[in-house]
């Protein structure tokens, strides 16, 4: 893919080294002269040290033959304006970061792929890791939804129940699914059906429409503050 990612700060950077990792041609846009050297000295990507915002840069990047854009600054103002013309350069596939979520509606109305404040998502999932450390990994689903990976205890009420005998149990209701169960010395998770039989240790990935409460996890052997 041919892909311009307009920023090469916090978010910019990692995003920069893992898209030329994966063997794409990448052109960065970086406006702050030190940030477009240190992007220039430490990827095989082409940098422009200029101003997005402006329709010819964009050209510069070569707009024309781009398969997606990226921006990743710090200013809404700034990744809207970038959006705008990347939409009338046609680029087909559009992503930005929102910070301010009040502006989501208007990224919508563009008709741009987001991702809400970055910084917000991770104070949530380092406060996630402090509050509910036998959560190994979510993401979140709507306003409640959540899909986790959770570990099960050796002790919990869940262990060595299949996912029929749970429901039956009023264990797992009907707004809690597991979807994967991955088991050490398998190469490949397990589809869970009715009969699987859940196991201390194994690794659940599991959907909840109300979230991932200690009320949903408790079933799990972890036993948090209601």
């Amino acid at each position: 893919m041919y892909i311009i990612v307009v920023g090469a700060g916090n978010i910019g950077t990692p995003l920069i080294e893992i898209a030329t990792e994966g063997g794409n041609e990448v052109v960065v846009v970086e406006r702050d002269e030190a940030k477009a050297e240190a992007a220039a000295a430490t990827f095989d990507c082409l940098v422009l040290n200029d101003d997005a915002t402006v329709k010819q840069t964009l050209d510069e990047a070569g707009a024309d033959r781009a398969d997606a854009i990226i921006t990743t600054t710090d200013k809404d103002a700034t990744n809207i304006m970038v959006c705008l013309l990347a939409k009338e350069l046609d680029i087909p596939d559009i992503v930005s970061v929102v910070h301010n979520p009040e502006h989501m509606s208007l990224y919508r109305q563009i008709g741009v792929n987001t991702m809400e404040n970055p910084q917000r998502l991770i104070a949530e999932y380092l406060y996630r890791a402090v509050k509910r450390p036998s959560i190994v990994d979510y993401m979140r689903i709507g306003e409640h939804a959540e899909v986790f990976e959770i570990r099960v205890d050796e002790d919990a009420p869940i262990t060595g129940m299949t996912i029929q005998e749970a429901a039956q149990e009023n264990l797992l209701d009907g707004d809690t699914l597991i979807v994967a169960v991955e088991r050490e010395g398998d190469d490949d998770p397990v589809t869970p059906r009715g009969n699987t039989a859940i196991g201390a240790g194994d690794l659940l990935t599991v959907y909840s429409a109300k979230g991932a409460t200690p009320e949903v996890t408790d079933v799990f052997g972890h036993y948090e503050d209601h």
